[in-house]
């Protein structure tokens, strides 16, 4: 679609006057409105926009499955998903694998294993609990983090691996200064690949960044961590250029500072923008 040169502008008035969004906002309303729900154009929106935060748990819910594309049917799905959720949990208590006093990470995590008898846990556990603090309703926090692990390994699982030398790629663009100190330290091969790219950053980004993250990898994107992993490196950069040993290295970019996660994560997705180009989008 072309550019409409009316809408840029409005769009560069409401950006200046502190109203970001406010367009994008009533683009995703609109889409919202269609029954069946576009779910190509739901996932092109998700990839160029931050989701509003009371649509996201909802849009997130249509991209992963939970929900079908059929607005109409959505109390009836959500009404099943519920039972099902209570079948699962009763089942395991009377298996006595849990019971009152059981986390509710772990419950997730047991329910989760009884449906796909898997036996990876930690990267299960730090998804559930970064996903606890997004989303309050039990029942939506299963089904979001079932479905999230789900689809990231049914879609990216055989990219995941590739990660670590893509990231190496990008570092050679934008600071070749650095990616030969990690290399002469012995520090590329130990950073903490696992947390970044296999948890999706969970446990690493406090929750509020952390949502704006999976909103690109739910809709479709797992070349974004690539991105916030970059991001990190370019941000702390005189930091770790005057870190030697490899086990500092890992040990600071493990436990990053709190709060400027937020402009890591909107430098990050330009720095995405940039090299993987802007999805076009039609309401």
């Amino acid at each position: 679609m072309a550019d409409d040169p009316q809408r840029n502008f409005r769009s560069a008035y409401y950006e200046k006057m502190g109203f970001r969004g406010v367009e994008e906002k009533k683009s995703l309303e609109i889409l919202l409105k269609d029954n069946p729900l576009d779910l190509e154009k739901l996932s092109t929106f998700s990839q160029r926009f931050p989701l509003p935060s009371m649509y996201r748990i909802h849009v997130w819910k249509v991209l992963l499955g939970i929900l079908p594309p059929h607005s109409d049917s959505h109390a009836l799905v959500g009404g099943y998903r519920r039972e099902q959720y209570q079948d699962i949990k009763e089942a395991l208590e009377v298996m006595r694998y849990i019971n009152s006093s059981t986390p509710s990470t772990l419950v997730y995590l047991r329910m989760f294993q009884l449906e796909n008898q898997d036996e990876e846990s930690e990267d299960f556990l730090a998804v559930s609990r970064a996903m606890e603090e997004i989303v309050d309703d039990p029942v939506d926090c299963y089904w979001l983090i079932k479905c999230f692990i789900t689809q990231f390994y049914t879609k990216f699982g055989d990219s995941v691996p590739h990660l670590p030398k893509s990231l190496e790629h990008y570092l050679s663009q934008e600071e070749p200064r650095l990616l030969a100190h990690l290399k002469s330290t012995g520090a590329l091969l130990q950073l903490p690949y696992s947390l970044w790219f296999r948890r999706c950053f969970a446990g690493c980004l406090p929750e509020c960044s952390l949502q704006r993250v999976w909103d690109k990898v739910i809709s479709g994107s797992c070349k974004i961590l690539v991105f916030v992993a970059l991001e990190i490196l370019l941000s702390y950069k005189i930091m770790l250029l005057g870190i030697n040993r490899p086990e500092g290295v890992v040990n600071f970019l493990s436990n990053i500072p709190q709060e400027n996660t937020d402009a890591i994560v909107t430098k990050a997705v330009e720095l995405w923008q940039k090299y993987c180009g802007n999805p076009v989008h039609a309401v």
